[in-house]
């Protein structure tokens, strides 16, 4: 199909080249919505939502809301084309450049480059720019442009659905390679556990102490031990477990004196599964852990250490069936474009973990990214005017 690659590959830098990583988002989401004016999305299609009221980080703007009236068929339903708009903060002050068929970072080494997800970004408003240019029929077309998709799918967890005007099928763009047809993905949970001990002067009497620090140990001794921890395997289940942040609720090591028992430790971990019920089972192995090495770390009175353990869903899991509607419609818009349509699923969370929660059939789609959330990331200009290219014949199908 007819596209303007040279206008597309701009589009990208242009986006590229905006600061605004996850949940500081407003930068780009001005970017966004003055690029859909410029391209003839009438203002008043183009709308924030109230979603960062209801998300529990600071979030400075709501999710990007666009709607294209239908030029096709009359009555045809609505379609959704989605993207994230954040990147990870490891992409802050990035300086792209076009190298060849590439897109990469002038401060290669320094940080990443954010084509996760300033690729999608491009697509969507390459296709407005290209369904609007070329004055091609299709039906009533809604944009989604989330935001927090990188802290935790908060953007499209939180969304109101009723906003979208009632969408049939969502193709979300997110991903390398543009042939490919995510059709499920996994769910997770996040844990998070205060443990409290007491301090005591580790050299003149450790014995009045209660070590948190030995709490965490004890209790990660007995989740390796029991196979919960890394790549989990029981019972021919599978599943991964991992500890990220350990030290004090606001992100300082805990305990900063080796002469002072330490009083207290936050850790905050997860737990992933494409089975939702095997998720709680590891988040419930890791919750009994800590639990038990409590009970175990006494003061000389024989006082315990206590623990605080909660945990949230950060997203479900979900597996589209390969006959479902969405999935057809885009391995023949995959066929339409010349590539050869690859249904996979994939073990990181996506925004479509939430569509399909909240009834919208999605399924998700690559854009050049490469190397994402590395100093090494570069985008494959090939990939994401494939995705552009495949956006349009989504738009378009019959």
């Amino acid at each position: 199909m007819a596209l303007d690659t040279a206008a597309a590959a701009e589009r990208l830098l242009r986006f590229l080249s905006v600061n605004a990583i996850t949940g500081h988002e407003g930068p780009i989401g001005k970017e966004l919505a003055a690029a859909l004016q410029e391209v003839g999305v009438p203002a008043k299609a183009i709308a924030f939502d109230d979603a960062h009221t209801r998300i529990p980080e600071p979030t400075p703007i709501g999710n990007l809301i666009v709607k294209l009236p239908g030029t096709g068929k009359k009555g045809a339903k609505p379609v959704l084309f989605m993207t994230h708009m954040d990147t990870v903060p490891l992409c802050a002050g990035a300086k792209p450049k076009i190298a060849g068929k590439r897109i990469v970072n002038e401060l290669e080494g320094t940080t990443a480059l954010g084509g996760d997800n300033r690729t999608g970004c491009a697509v969507l408003v390459t296709l407005a720019a290209e369904l609007i240019k070329q004055k091609l029929p299709h039906p009533p077309i809604t944009m989604l442009f989330t935001v927090r998709e990188e802290s935790g799918l908060f953007g499209a967890k939180h969304l109101n659905p009723a906003d979208l005007g009632g969408p049939a099928v969502g193709f979300n763009f997110d991903g390398r390679n543009a042939a490919d047809v995510i059709v499920g993905a996994i769910g997770a949970d996040r844990w998070f556990v205060d443990i409290r001990g007491k301090a005591a002067h580790a050299g003149v009497a450790p014995e009045k102490g209660i070590s948190a620090t030995m709490v965490l140990a004890l209790a990660m001794a007995e989740v390796y031990e029991g196979g919960w921890f890394g790549k989990v395997t029981k019972d021919g289940r599978e599943g991964t477990s991992n500890v990220g942040l350990v030290g004090t609720a606001d992100g300082k090591s805990a305990g900063d004196a080796t002469n002072v028992v330490t009083d207290f430790v936050h850790v905050k971990g997860e737990s992933r599964s494409h089975d939702a019920k095997f998720v709680r089972e590891i988040t419930a192995a890791f919750k009994v852990a800590f639990s038990n090495a409590a009970a175990k770390v006494k003061d000389h009175e024989g006082r315990a250490a206590k623990v605080k353990f909660t945990s949230r869903l950060d997203y479900v899991p979900f597996r589209l069936k390969s006959d479902a509607p969405v999935v057809k419609l885009a391995e023949v818009a995959i066929q339409k474009i010349g590539r050869t349509p690859n249904l996979r699923t994939t073990n990181g969370g996506l925004d479509a973990n939430w569509m399909v929660k909240h009834g919208i059939p999605t399924v998700t789609f690559g854009a050049g990214q490469n190397e994402i959330h590395t100093v090494k990331e570069f985008v494959d200009l090939r990939e994401f005017e494939s995705a552009c290219q495949l956006a349009l014949a989504l738009a378009t199908a019959e």
